[in-house]
């Protein structure tokens, strides 16, 4: 159980909360774990299959308070909210917002530069902790331009110029990306970004981490009252959770670059574990699969602290703190959206 940001994270998947009096008793197991006032809180996310008291859900819809619930692992299951709360507003000023490209722009460029900067930093650390194995100078080089990018991006004022900002830093940075593989290099070679379908191994394994990160930022955003597939930056699609999309850009680099490049420096992902499709395309086996699963939910547990709010959380909530920092943003809470920015 975390408090942050007047939200309470509950994230044992056994806890099941009641209603005691005006607060909240949350029991792991049959045996009270915690106990929180309900007045001190605005959020109530809870990753447990195990639910809550009828009489807690409408205590909270009462009070204003925004209760969501998902499984263990982030997948969003429904969000309990009264009139009070407010989500309606919160909603059609996103949506006011996205229909504005100017005002788009100055949350989408905070996003971009969350990107760039995390970007920026994985090519930083891998030069760092392997100066003898890497082309120091085409690191460097590539650091260099990233930096001199993201003085750009805190300028920028148009959504079109900054997608070729955006554009122009991913193809820099993906220009190293093979560098940053030092282990199997005979099977698990990168030669650019290909997607639909993946043709390598490495591609593979980016687009499947992505589709994870994605499902799990529109988990966030839902669960705080956003609408997942109004964006800033992703212009709207049928079917596409384009505010979802925006929100991982901060992540790509630091959750799953990072983590692919782990499991293949480390051999636990190995050639074995791919089949190619009659389609040409690279896939998983099952066994792949569940490897790739059971490491990132193992992942999402590691702990860190958050550079914005300097409390020690878990990978997997980095999200949903994210996406509670966006709504306070569009509800004039703070005055800008600050983006994940990992050191």
């Amino acid at each position: 159980m975390r408090k942050l940001l007047n939200t309470l994270f509950i994230t044992s998947e056994n806890a099941f909360l009641s209603l005691e009096g005006e607060t909240i008793c949350v029991e792991i197991n049959r045996q009270k774990a915690g106990q929180f006032p309900l007045h001190t809180l605005e959020n109530i996310l809870c990753f447990s299959y195990n639910g809550a008291t009828p009489a807690f859900m409408g205590a909270c819809a009462a009070r204003g308070i925004n209760l969501s619930f998902f499984n263990p692992f982030g997948k969003f299951f429904c969000r309990v909210a009264g009139e009070s709360r407010g989500n309606v507003l919160l909603r059609k000023e996103q949506y006011r917002i996205s229909d504005n490209p100017d005002k788009s722009c100055l949350i989408a460029r905070n996003m971009i530069l969350g990107k760039v900067f995390n970007c920026r930093w994985s090519i930083d650390r891998t030069l760092r902790d392997h100066v003898l194995r890497v082309d120091g100078e085409r690191f460097r080089n590539a650091i260099l331009y990233l930096s001199n990018a993201m003085d750009k991006i805190k300028e920028e004022e148009n959504l079109d110029s900054l997608r070729g900002l955006e554009g122009e830093c991913a193809s820099v940075y993906f220009g190293v990306f093979d560098d940053m593989i030092l282990n199997q290099k005979d099977d698990f070679r990168f030669n650019g970004r290909n997607k639909r379908p993946p043709l390598d191994y490495v591609n593979a394994m980016l687009s499947f981490g992505y589709v994870l990160l994605a499902n799990d930022c529109a988990g966030a955003l839902e669960g705080v009252g956003l609408d997942a597939y109004v964006g800033f930056m992703h212009r709207d699609r049928p079917g596409r959770k384009s505010l979802a999309l925006d929100l991982m850009e901060e992540f790509r680099a630091v959750l799953v670059d990072r983590f692919v490049l782990t499991l293949i420096n480390n051999r636990q992902i190995r050639e074995e574990h791919f089949q190619i499709s009659g389609s040409q395309a690279v896939e998983f086996t099952d066994e792949g699969k569940k490897k790739f699963l059971t490491a990132w939910q193992e992942h999402k547990r590691e702990q860190i602290t958050h550079p914005y709010l300097r409390e020690k959380i878990c990978w997997g909530l980095v999200p949903h703190v994210q996406a509670l920092l966006l709504a306070r943003y569009l509800r004039g809470d703070i005055d800008g959206y600050p983006p994940f920015l990992w050191k």
